[in-house]
C-alpha cells in the first residue's frame, strides 16, 4: 500500500515535501547555531564583565602603589643631596681647621691686616650715594647702625 500512496502523490507533492523538511532540518541547524552562538556570547559577556571588574578593582592599589614608588624615588633623591651637603659641611669645617684658611678668610671678610700692613678700601660709589640720603644714622644708638652695617654687607656678598 506504500508504493500505490506513493505513486497516488504527484511529483510536484512529493517534491513539496521534500522541500518541507530540507527546510525543516535547515531551521533545526541554525537554530542549534544560535543557541551555540548565544551561549558563547554570553560567555564573552561574562569574561568581558569580570574582566572590567578586575581591572577597576585593581586600577586603585595599582595608581598608589606607582605613586608611593615615585615618593620613595624622590625621598631617596633628597637623601642623597643632603649627604653631598653633610660631606661639603665636612670639608668646610676640616679647612676652617687650617690657620692659614682661617687667617685668609679672616683677613678678606673682616678686612684685617696684619701689623706694619697698610690696609685699603675700595667704595662704591652707589653706596656712597646711599650713605649720604642716610644723614639719620647719626641720630639712631650706634648698634642699629652696626646692625645695618652687616645687614648691607650680608646682601652684597650674595
Amino acid at each position: 500500500m506504500a508504493v500505490k500512496d506513493r505513486d497516488r502523490f504527484s511529483t510536484a507533492t512529493r517534491i513539496r515535501l521534500l522541500g518541507e523538511q530540507t527546510a525543516a532540518r535547515v531551521y533545526r541547524s541554525q537554530t542549534r547555531r544560535q543557541a551555540r552562538r548565544s551561549r558563547l556570547t554570553g560567555r564573552a559577556a561574562l569574561l568581558a564583565l569580570v574582566l572590567c571588574s578586575l581591572i577597576v578593582a585593581l586600577a586603585y592599589p595599582i595608581r598608589q602603589y606607582v605613586s608611593q614608588r615615585a615618593e620613595v624615588a624622590d625621598l631617596q633623591r633628597e637623601k642623597q643631596q643632603a649627604q653631598e651637603r653633610v660631606e661639603q659641611l665636612r670639608d668646610l669645617k676640616a679647612r676652617w681647621q687650617d690657620d692659614a684658611f682661617a687667617e685668609q678668610q679672616i683677613r678678606q671678610r673682616l678686612h684685617y691686616v696684619m701689623p706694619g700692613e697698610t690696609g685699603y678700601v675700595v667704595i662704591d660709589p652707589s653706596t656712597v650715594k646711599q650713605s649720604r640720603a642716610d644723614r639719620g644714622a647719626a641720630d639712631r644708638p650706634w648698634y642699629s647702625n652696626v646692625w645695618e652695617g652687616v645687614d648691607k654687607s650680608d646682601a652684597l656678598d650674595q
